[in-house]
């Protein structure tokens, strides 16, 4: 355990530098997930990268249309909320496309502060700012052309599983809400991945607000899990999460957007966030999708036994699939979408 200790202490408390992507990316959207859309064509889903303001910040984005798209249809929407460390180029942005060819409009944005979004500093992580860039996608795309407002449902996937609960408890626009993966960050930043790091929250709690302080008075930022992680390193990482994370993030599924660093300042809000502390608000359907090997399970176990203020709730195992797995890998995605098809093609 006490290695355990120190591997996820080197991971969350190393300043230093960047995680560099290591493929090249070919695609002209920037979009790294296997059969990506590489042009606009007739009859065929299409991309529209798009901005928009929200709050003050540029917000990057894209939207995927359905094929033969016609704006003078009625069409349901979905946004898409992509994990902690991820960007819309990666896995909201394949789950965003799949939506899309099932005859979805779907929006897919880089959260404020992070990726090609605007915010200063950059990788500032606050659970009240993802809540508002997944209102904020729903603002954008409920006001798209052939949207009907009223079929409007949300997937977020890992982080944005936990942030897309925390939104849809109190934002009705949401008709149906769907997770994959679901990650509670607040809990996890607080307690460590499967409470391996308990004995440090106030050491760790005092490191934000001295970072917090740092800022106001020099205007230099303190950055936590921004090391780079080699593949010797993350082979001997102790849990699938971090370990497969390495390869999908900083190997086959790169993005240079995409990092696991943010502010340590972002702790102070973070440690203090439970995505299901008000789960029993939720009264639109739900499905909580996860691996049936994910060592993240437990957190969407926990999150779908609060939700009780629905009639309308399913826990769907991927079997065989592991958390990070269910990004990429075709026949758990399948699987994946599949339920997604059933659950929102009954709720939107």
């Amino acid at each position: 355990m006490k290695i355990v200790k120190q591997i996820l202490t080197a991971i969350l408390m190393t300043t230093s530098i960047i995680a560099s992507a290591k493929n090249k990316i070919d695609n002209p959207f920037g979009l790294v997930y296997k059969n990506a859309i590489t042009e606009n064509a007739k009859g065929k889903v299409n991309i529209h990268p798009i901005s928009y303001k929200l709050n003050g910040i540029d917000i990057a984005a894209n939207v995927y249309t359905p094929a033969n798209y016609d704006p003078s249809n009625s069409y349901p929407a979905i946004v898409v909320a992509h994990p902690n460390g991820g960007v819309k180029e990666q896995v909201a942005g394949l789950y965003a496309q799949r939506l899309a060819e099932l005859g979805y409009i779907t929006i897919a944005a880089d959260a404020s502060y992070q990726g090609a979004s605007g915010g200063e500093p950059r990788n500032v992580d606050k659970p009240a700012n993802r809540i508002e860039d997944i209102r904020g996608m729903a603002d954008y795309i409920t006001q798209y052309e052939g949207v009907d407002y009223e079929r409007l449902g949300a997937l977020g996937i890992c982080g944005g599983g936990g942030y897309t609960l925390a939104a849809v408890q109190t934002d009705k626009r949401f008709k149906a809400v769907a997770t994959l993966s679901m990650f509670n960050s607040g809990i996890v930043r607080k307690n460590g991945f499967r409470d391996s790091q308990l004995e440090s929250i106030q050491e760790r709690l005092e490191l934000a607000s001295k970072a917090r302080a740092q800022e106001v008075a020099t205007g230099q930022v303190l950055y936590t899990a921004d090391t780079k992680i080699t593949d010797e390193i993350a082979d001997k990482m102790p849990f699938d999460l971090y370990r497969e994370g390495h390869y999908y993030y900083d190997v086959t599924y790169a993005h240079p957007n995409s990092t696991f660093r943010y502010t340590m300042s972002s702790l102070i809000d973070l440690m203090a966030f439970d995505a299901t502390t008000n789960m029993a608000l939720i009264n639109q359907p739900l499905l909580m999708m996860a691996g049936s090997k994910a060592d993240t399970y437990y957190m969407t176990e926990d999150a779908f036994k609060k939700a009780t203020g629905t009639t309308e709730k399913e826990l769907y195992l991927i079997p065989n699939a592991t958390h990070i797995q269910t990004y990429y890998i075709s026949e758990y995605v399948n699987q994946a979408m599949d339920k997604l098809n059933e659950f929102f093609g009954k709720n939107l």
